[in-house]
Protein backbone atom coordinates (compact mmCIF):
# COMPACT_ATOMS: atom_id res chain seq x y z
CA UNK A 1 0.00 0.00 0.00
CA UNK A 2 1.48 3.12 -0.97
CA UNK A 3 2.84 5.89 1.98
CA UNK A 4 0.98 9.30 1.64
CA UNK A 5 2.64 12.32 2.85
CA UNK A 6 0.68 15.41 4.29
CA UNK A 7 1.88 18.98 4.04
CA UNK A 8 -0.19 20.89 6.56
CA UNK A 9 -2.69 19.58 9.08
CA UNK A 10 -5.14 22.17 9.18
CA UNK A 11 -8.99 21.80 8.71
CA UNK A 12 -8.72 20.05 5.70
CA UNK A 13 -5.27 18.48 6.15
CA UNK A 14 -6.16 16.80 9.03
CA UNK A 15 -9.37 15.05 7.88
CA UNK A 16 -7.13 14.05 4.97
CA UNK A 17 -4.73 12.37 7.07
CA UNK A 18 -7.36 10.72 9.42
CA UNK A 19 -9.13 8.93 6.49
CA UNK A 20 -6.09 7.85 5.37
CA UNK A 21 -5.10 6.41 8.38
CA UNK A 22 -8.63 5.11 8.69
CA UNK A 23 -8.21 3.11 5.24
CA UNK A 24 -4.41 1.24 6.31
CA UNK A 25 -2.11 3.80 4.45
CA UNK A 26 0.96 4.95 6.52
CA UNK A 27 0.73 8.48 6.93
CA UNK A 28 3.40 10.95 7.61
CA UNK A 29 2.52 14.70 8.46
CA UNK A 30 4.00 17.59 8.72
CA UNK A 31 2.97 20.94 10.06
CA UNK A 32 4.21 24.20 11.41
CA UNK A 33 2.39 24.18 14.73
CA UNK A 34 3.46 20.58 15.87
CA UNK A 35 0.23 20.51 18.41
CA UNK A 36 -2.08 19.79 15.64
CA UNK A 37 0.07 17.16 14.99
CA UNK A 38 -1.28 15.66 18.51
CA UNK A 39 -4.35 13.47 17.47
CA UNK A 40 -3.12 12.59 14.41
CA UNK A 41 0.01 10.77 16.29
CA UNK A 42 -2.47 8.79 18.46
CA UNK A 43 -4.13 7.69 15.54
CA UNK A 44 -1.25 6.14 13.96
CA UNK A 45 0.76 8.91 12.10
CA UNK A 46 4.12 8.75 11.90
CA UNK A 47 5.63 12.98 12.19
CA UNK A 48 7.99 13.97 10.16
CA UNK A 49 10.85 16.57 10.85
CA UNK A 50 10.21 18.64 8.06
CA UNK A 51 8.48 18.35 4.63
CA UNK A 52 11.85 17.20 2.70
CA UNK A 53 11.69 14.33 5.35
CA UNK A 54 8.10 13.74 4.69
CA UNK A 55 8.05 13.98 0.93
CA UNK A 56 11.50 11.72 1.05
CA UNK A 57 9.42 8.78 2.34
CA UNK A 58 6.01 9.03 0.79
CA UNK A 59 4.41 7.76 -2.47
CA UNK A 60 2.03 10.26 -2.82
CA UNK A 61 2.63 13.94 -1.93
CA UNK A 62 -0.65 16.02 -0.76
CA UNK A 63 0.57 19.81 0.15
CA UNK A 64 -2.69 21.69 1.96
CA UNK A 65 -1.09 24.74 3.61
CA UNK A 66 -3.27 28.02 3.74
CA UNK A 67 -1.50 30.39 1.14
CA UNK A 68 0.93 31.29 -1.27
CA UNK A 69 3.27 32.19 1.16
CA UNK A 70 3.15 29.43 3.26
CA UNK A 71 3.13 26.86 -0.01
CA UNK A 72 5.90 28.57 -1.88
CA UNK A 73 8.17 28.12 1.98
CA UNK A 74 7.46 24.25 1.50
CA UNK A 75 8.02 23.43 -1.58
CA UNK A 76 11.02 25.79 -2.85
CA UNK A 77 12.43 25.95 1.10
CA UNK A 78 16.07 24.31 1.73
CA UNK A 79 14.04 21.64 3.75
CA UNK A 80 11.46 21.63 1.51
CA UNK A 81 9.42 19.07 -0.75
CA UNK A 82 11.20 19.16 -3.75
CA UNK A 83 14.42 18.99 -2.35
CA UNK A 84 13.32 15.37 -0.75
CA UNK A 85 11.11 14.55 -3.87
CA UNK A 86 11.93 11.20 -5.73
CA UNK A 87 11.71 11.07 -9.36
CA UNK A 88 8.80 7.90 -8.68
CA UNK A 89 6.24 10.01 -6.58
CA UNK A 90 3.33 11.57 -6.99
CA UNK A 91 2.82 15.87 -6.14
CA UNK A 92 -0.44 17.67 -5.28
CA UNK A 93 -0.67 20.86 -3.83
CA UNK A 94 -4.56 20.68 -2.54
CA UNK A 95 -5.06 24.36 -0.75
CA UNK A 96 -6.45 26.92 -2.75
CA UNK A 97 -3.47 29.11 -4.08
CA UNK A 98 -3.01 32.27 -6.92
CA UNK A 99 -2.87 31.24 -10.36
CA UNK A 100 0.35 33.04 -10.90
CA UNK A 101 1.94 30.36 -8.50
CA UNK A 102 0.55 27.22 -9.36
CA UNK A 103 1.61 28.12 -12.65
CA UNK A 104 4.77 28.47 -11.93
CA UNK A 105 4.94 25.22 -9.32
CA UNK A 106 3.35 23.31 -12.28
CA UNK A 107 6.14 24.87 -14.39
CA UNK A 108 8.95 23.52 -11.83
CA UNK A 109 7.66 19.80 -11.43
CA UNK A 110 7.58 19.25 -14.78
CA UNK A 111 10.78 20.95 -15.51
CA UNK A 112 12.52 18.35 -13.20
CA UNK A 113 10.01 15.20 -14.43
CA UNK A 114 8.07 15.02 -11.48
CA UNK A 115 4.11 14.06 -12.13
CA UNK A 116 2.31 16.85 -10.22
CA UNK A 117 -1.54 17.75 -9.93
CA UNK A 118 -2.96 20.80 -8.74
CA UNK A 119 -6.10 19.42 -6.76
CA UNK A 120 -7.80 21.80 -4.49
CA UNK A 121 -11.02 20.63 -2.34
CA UNK A 122 -14.14 21.15 -2.36
CA UNK A 123 -16.77 19.74 0.78
CA UNK A 124 -15.29 22.20 3.73
CA UNK A 125 -14.24 20.68 7.11
CA UNK A 126 -17.34 18.13 6.81
CA UNK A 127 -16.00 16.64 3.50
CA UNK A 128 -12.78 16.35 4.86
CA UNK A 129 -13.62 14.48 8.16
CA UNK A 130 -15.89 12.38 6.81
CA UNK A 131 -13.58 11.76 3.42
CA UNK A 132 -16.56 13.40 1.17
CA UNK A 133 -14.47 15.48 -0.35
CA UNK A 134 -14.66 16.75 -4.41
CA UNK A 135 -11.67 17.35 -5.77
CA UNK A 136 -10.72 19.74 -8.61
CA UNK A 137 -7.90 18.39 -10.61
CA UNK A 138 -5.42 19.61 -13.18
CA UNK A 139 -2.86 17.55 -14.50
CA UNK A 140 -1.98 14.47 -16.65
CA UNK A 141 -5.67 12.53 -17.13
CA UNK A 142 -3.85 8.94 -17.50
CA UNK A 143 -1.73 9.35 -14.43
CA UNK A 144 -4.69 10.84 -12.45
CA UNK A 145 -7.04 7.31 -13.58
CA UNK A 146 -4.13 5.05 -11.85
CA UNK A 147 -3.87 7.72 -8.84
CA UNK A 148 -8.26 7.42 -8.23
CA UNK A 149 -7.72 4.06 -5.98
CA UNK A 150 -5.80 6.47 -3.21
CA UNK A 151 -8.01 9.12 -3.54
CA UNK A 152 -11.38 7.14 -3.45
CA UNK A 153 -10.13 7.15 0.62
CA UNK A 154 -10.62 10.73 0.50
CA UNK A 155 -12.82 11.78 -1.62
CA UNK A 156 -16.55 11.17 -3.33
CA UNK A 157 -15.84 13.12 -6.74
CA UNK A 158 -12.74 13.73 -8.58
CA UNK A 159 -13.30 16.17 -11.18
CA UNK A 160 -10.81 16.45 -13.93
CA UNK A 161 -10.66 20.12 -15.67
CA UNK A 162 -7.80 19.76 -18.17
CA UNK A 163 -3.66 20.55 -17.75
CA UNK A 164 -1.92 21.42 -14.43
CA UNK A 165 -3.83 24.84 -13.16
CA UNK A 166 -6.99 23.49 -14.32
CA UNK A 167 -8.08 23.09 -11.20
CA UNK A 168 -6.60 25.81 -9.08
CA UNK A 169 -8.92 28.36 -11.65
CA UNK A 170 -12.09 26.65 -11.00
CA UNK A 171 -11.24 26.69 -7.89
CA UNK A 172 -11.14 30.38 -7.32
CA UNK A 173 -14.43 30.98 -9.88
CA UNK A 174 -16.14 28.37 -7.26
CA UNK A 175 -15.51 29.98 -4.45
CA UNK A 176 -15.97 33.75 -5.84
CA UNK A 177 -19.71 32.17 -6.49
CA UNK A 178 -20.00 30.66 -2.86
CA UNK A 179 -19.46 33.89 -1.61
CA UNK A 180 -21.89 35.83 -4.00
CA UNK A 181 -24.48 33.42 -2.74
CA UNK A 182 -23.47 33.89 1.49
CA UNK A 183 -23.58 37.76 0.93
CA UNK A 184 -26.61 37.28 -1.40
CA UNK A 185 -28.37 35.01 1.24
CA UNK A 186 -27.92 37.69 4.34
CA UNK A 187 -29.24 40.81 2.31
CA UNK A 188 -32.23 39.20 1.54
CA UNK A 189 -32.70 38.14 5.07
CA UNK A 190 -32.78 41.19 6.10
CA UNK A 191 -35.38 42.53 3.77
CA UNK A 192 -37.50 39.78 4.60
CA UNK A 193 -37.20 40.55 8.11
CA UNK A 194 -37.78 44.25 7.63
CA UNK A 195 -40.95 43.89 5.18
CA UNK A 196 -42.70 41.38 7.42
CA UNK A 197 -41.73 38.46 6.65
CA UNK A 198 -40.76 34.91 8.18
CA UNK A 199 -37.12 34.86 8.00
CA UNK A 200 -37.02 30.98 9.21
CA UNK A 201 -40.02 30.04 5.96
CA UNK A 202 -37.85 32.64 3.44
CA UNK A 203 -34.60 30.77 4.64
CA UNK A 204 -35.46 27.39 4.42
CA UNK A 205 -37.25 27.68 1.30
CA UNK A 206 -34.39 29.76 -0.04
CA UNK A 207 -31.78 27.32 0.69
CA UNK A 208 -33.40 24.49 -1.41
CA UNK A 209 -33.26 26.54 -4.46
CA UNK A 210 -31.19 29.22 -6.07
CA UNK A 211 -27.27 29.19 -4.94
CA UNK A 212 -27.34 25.09 -4.30
CA UNK A 213 -24.66 24.03 -1.31
CA UNK A 214 -23.43 27.85 -0.38
CA UNK A 215 -27.18 29.06 0.03
CA UNK A 216 -27.93 25.59 2.13
CA UNK A 217 -24.85 26.06 4.27
CA UNK A 218 -24.95 30.03 5.15
CA UNK A 219 -28.78 28.96 5.98
CA UNK A 220 -27.51 26.69 8.44
CA UNK A 221 -24.95 28.34 9.86
CA UNK A 222 -27.43 31.65 10.16
CA UNK A 223 -29.40 29.42 12.28
CA UNK A 224 -26.02 27.80 14.68
CA UNK A 225 -22.84 29.00 14.10
CA UNK A 226 -20.91 26.15 13.41
CA UNK A 227 -18.20 24.88 15.93
CA UNK A 228 -15.29 24.73 14.66
CA UNK A 229 -16.16 26.61 12.13
CA UNK A 230 -16.02 25.60 8.38
CA UNK A 231 -13.97 28.32 6.70
CA UNK A 232 -12.57 31.27 8.02
CA UNK A 233 -13.15 35.13 6.70
CA UNK A 234 -9.79 35.58 6.60
CA UNK A 235 -8.95 32.79 4.18
CA UNK A 236 -12.22 33.18 2.33
CA UNK A 237 -10.80 37.01 1.36
CA UNK A 238 -7.58 35.40 0.28
CA UNK A 239 -9.13 33.07 -2.19
CA UNK A 240 -11.70 36.24 -3.27
CA UNK A 241 -7.63 38.40 -3.44
CA UNK A 242 -6.76 35.75 -5.67
CA UNK A 243 -9.70 35.62 -7.68
CA UNK A 244 -9.65 39.00 -8.60
CA UNK A 245 -6.17 38.58 -9.55
CA UNK A 246 -7.18 36.19 -11.91
CA UNK A 247 -9.89 38.22 -13.52
CA UNK A 248 -7.71 40.44 -14.80
CA UNK A 249 -9.15 43.83 -16.29
CA UNK A 250 -12.71 41.88 -16.72
CA UNK A 251 -15.02 44.24 -14.86
CA UNK A 252 -16.01 42.05 -11.94
CA UNK A 253 -18.69 44.56 -9.87
CA UNK A 254 -19.84 41.35 -7.74
CA UNK A 255 -16.68 39.89 -6.63
CA UNK A 256 -15.68 42.81 -5.81
CA UNK A 257 -18.29 44.28 -3.36
CA UNK A 258 -18.26 40.99 -1.89
CA UNK A 259 -14.15 41.11 -1.38
CA UNK A 260 -14.69 44.35 0.03
CA UNK A 261 -17.22 43.10 2.56
CA UNK A 262 -15.03 40.39 3.66
CA UNK A 263 -11.67 42.64 3.82
CA UNK A 264 -13.66 45.17 5.95
CA UNK A 265 -14.69 42.29 8.11
CA UNK A 266 -10.95 41.42 8.42
CA UNK A 267 -10.49 44.74 9.50
CA UNK A 268 -13.19 44.70 12.38
CA UNK A 269 -11.30 41.79 13.73
CA UNK A 270 -13.81 38.78 12.51
CA UNK A 271 -10.96 37.13 10.18
CA UNK A 272 -11.38 33.75 12.34
CA UNK A 273 -15.02 33.36 12.41
CA UNK A 274 -17.14 31.09 9.80
CA UNK A 275 -17.02 32.69 6.33
CA UNK A 276 -20.85 32.59 6.61
CA UNK A 277 -20.84 35.77 9.07
CA UNK A 278 -20.43 38.16 6.57
CA UNK A 279 -23.77 39.83 6.20
CA UNK A 280 -25.50 36.83 8.20
CA UNK A 281 -25.48 38.93 11.28
CA UNK A 282 -28.55 40.80 12.93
Amino acid sequence: MKKIAIIGTGIMGHGMAANFLKHGFEVIVWNRDKKKLKLLLQKGAVVAGTPREAAAKADVVFEVTANDESSQAVWLGSEGILNGARKTSVFIASGTFSVSWIDKLAHTCAARKHTFFDMPLTGSRIGAESGTLTLLVGGNKAKLQKLKPVLKNISRQVVYFGKAGSGARFKLLLNSLAAIHIAALGEVLKIAKATGLGVKKVGEFLADRPGGNSTKLAWQCFQKVPNPINFSVRWIAKDLTYAKAFSGDLPTPLLDEVLKKYRQAVGEGAGEEDWTAVNLSE
